[in-house]
């Protein structure tokens, strides 16, 4: 796992960013919201993580009581910016969408990465995931890939592709950050080990971090 930097936890100042948005537009900053609300900032893969998209429409159905809440939701998709607006179209979510394909958003906030060396491919197939509960049952995280794209229709475009070629391996992370800029509460994905691989905070989470943030001001 590549981790040259600490990844940002809570209490640090949020790395500033901009990036073009996929569903609305022009490009949206950190600092947009700076002194207005607070932001649920969800990274991502690519289109081609069927997690992701999933976790991306949770994001979406928890968003209003997010809002009541005094924060914004934005999630941040390791893709171009053009294939996410293609895929949102048809798939739309009120979370306010934007597109990484070079992933420097996850690599400012210091998301870890794997490199794909011979050890990590071989650990990979050991592990077993079903983290939504849709599989017949746990299966190795390439494999549960496969399985819930078939599932969904999903095919992998050029562009997805090259995302895939360009960053195999990028794991996702959630930061929620103050009107200050401060992030206050993170998790990342598969902290303790490669069976958490796809497993993302649940609206419960979201929400008691949220609710947390909004009594201590």
């Amino acid at each position: 796992m590549t981790d040259a930097f600490k990844p940002v936890r809570p209490g640090d100042r949020a790395p500033e960013f901009t990036l073009a948005a996929a569903n609305r537009d022009g490009t949206v900053s950190l600092g947009d919201y700076q002194a207005k609300r607070a932001v649920l900032l969800g990274l991502f893969r690519g289109l081609h993580c069927p997690f992701c998209r999933r976790q991306v429409f949770q994001l979406g159905a928890v968003q209003p009581a997010l809002a009541a809440l005094g924060v914004e939701t934005v999630a941040v998709m390791n893709t171009q910016a053009e294939r996410a607006r293609l895929y949102f179209r048809y798939h739309p979510t009120p979370v306010v969408l934007l597109a990484d394909p070079e992933a420097r958003t996850h690599r400012a906030f210091a998301v870890p990465s794997f490199e794909l060396d011979e050890a990590v491919v071989a650990a990979l197939a050991e592990a077993r995931i079903n983290p939504t509960g849709e599989l017949p049952r746990p299966l190795p995280p390439l494999e549960a890939n496969v399985v819930l794209n078939t599932r969904d229709g999903f095919e992998l475009t050029e562009a997805d592709q090259a995302i895939v070629q360009a960053n195999p391996a990028q794991l996702t992370g959630h930061f929620l950050i103050d009107r200050n800029g401060i992030v206050r509460w993170a998790t990342l994905e598969a902290e303790e080990g490669l069976s958490g691989i796809g497993k993302f905070p649940t609206p419960a989470d979201l929400l008691g971090a949220a609710r947390a943030l909004a009594e201590t001001g």
